[in-house]
């Protein structure tokens, strides 16, 4: 299938694996790279960029085709080192930057020089636009039914991806309830160039988390996610447990004079403890909507074949036989 986002990116297939925290490690990327899509390593994740550089080396190893670098830009007072996690992605090799967070005006000129392309993760039309206008060269917009962070606005896809499809001029794909055949047809047909999926590719069997992570989102449906961190106006889509109901009571009952360090025990360096060491009640997790629509546990390779299939099925059997003549 051959879209922009096929085209900016030198892939096969207009699929993206997003970045994701203990997630996004070389062997889930390399797979869905490999499989015709575009894998994606997190930086953050890896700590230090002296460990980020030793994540790309092993990613190169097990693919030779386009894979990204997500680099997300928080708000601290002790950043993470991002001028030498940039300059790692520079000297490395990687040409496909996916950022996220804060804006990365500031870090495109460095990257561009460099002859990287750059995706920015938006939750807006507004934010996809200001993206667009410092030169980013395509975005993710991601709905309101995404895992993560889905923003402030609450606008689920069916609204939010034809409103960007008639505001945008660089190439954009979906995020957020992205699972199959289906979410790409629909995506396509709201203006998108593909979509990119976090959750679902988390229940694969190259992603390298615990089987009991993979096996929480299999049994869960579309009724089973929580937003948590409203009042603090960073909102995240998490699987419901007890950790996260203990969050949720806390920001009950604090209302507007909850601070961060009251639910911290909740979501600070939960992630090893859930990922690693399938602790699923070590705190709130990310999860989308779309574990209503995930019901097992392929390898990369099969999934994006799955959809692929399924989005051809769709587009010449059913589409095109409504048409009359």
């Amino acid at each position: 299938m051959k879209t922009r986002i096929t085209e900016l990116f030198g892939i096969e297939r207009p699929i993206i694996q997003g970045g994701m925290h203990y997630v996004g490690f070389a062997e889930l990327a390399a797979a869905v790279s490999n499989a015709g899509g575009l894998g994606t390593i997190t930086a953050l994740t890896q700590g230090t960029p002296e460990n980020l550089a030793a994540e790309i080396r092993r990613c190169q190893e097990l693919t030779d085709k386009p894979f990204a670098v997500n680099l997300t830009f928080l708000p601290s007072v002790t950043p993470p080192d991002y001028p030498g996690f940039v300059q790692v992605i520079v000297d490395s090799g990687v040409k496909i930057v996916e950022t996220a967070g804060n804006n990365p005006q500031k870090w495109l000129p460095t990257l561009k020089e460099a002859g990287i392309k750059v995706i920015h993760k938006c939750t807006s039309v507004r934010h996809a636009l200001k993206a667009e206008a410092i030169g980013c060269d395509a975005v993710s917009v991601d709905g309101f039914e995404c895992g993560g962070h889905p923003g402030e606005d609450d606008v689920p896809n069916f609204i939010l991806l034809p409103r960007a499809a008639e505001e945008l001029k660089i190439p954009f794909v979906a995020s957020g309830g992205m699972a199959d055949g289906r979410s790409l047809v629909a995506a396509l047909s709201f203006g998108a160039d593909g979509m990119n999926m976090g959750t679902r590719f988390v229940a694969t069997q190259e992603a390298p988390v615990h089987e009991k992570v993979k096996q929480a989102i299999v049994a869960a449906s579309e009724l089973d996610t929580r937003l948590v961190m409203r009042p603090l106006r960073n909102t995240e889509r998490v699987l419901a447990n007890p950790a996260v109901e203990r969050l949720l009571e806390k920001e009950r009952q604090l209302g507007k004079a909850l601070k961060f360090e009251d639910i911290a025990p909740e979501v600070a360096g939960v992630y090893p403890r859930v990922m690693k060491e399938g602790e699923l009640d070590a705190g709130a997790w990310s999860c989308g909507m779309v574990a209503g629509l995930i019901r097992d546990v392929p390898t990369a390779q099969e999934l994006l074949d799955r959809i692929m299939n399924e989005a051809e099925t769709l587009i010449r059997q059913r589409l095109a036989g409504m048409l009359n003549g």
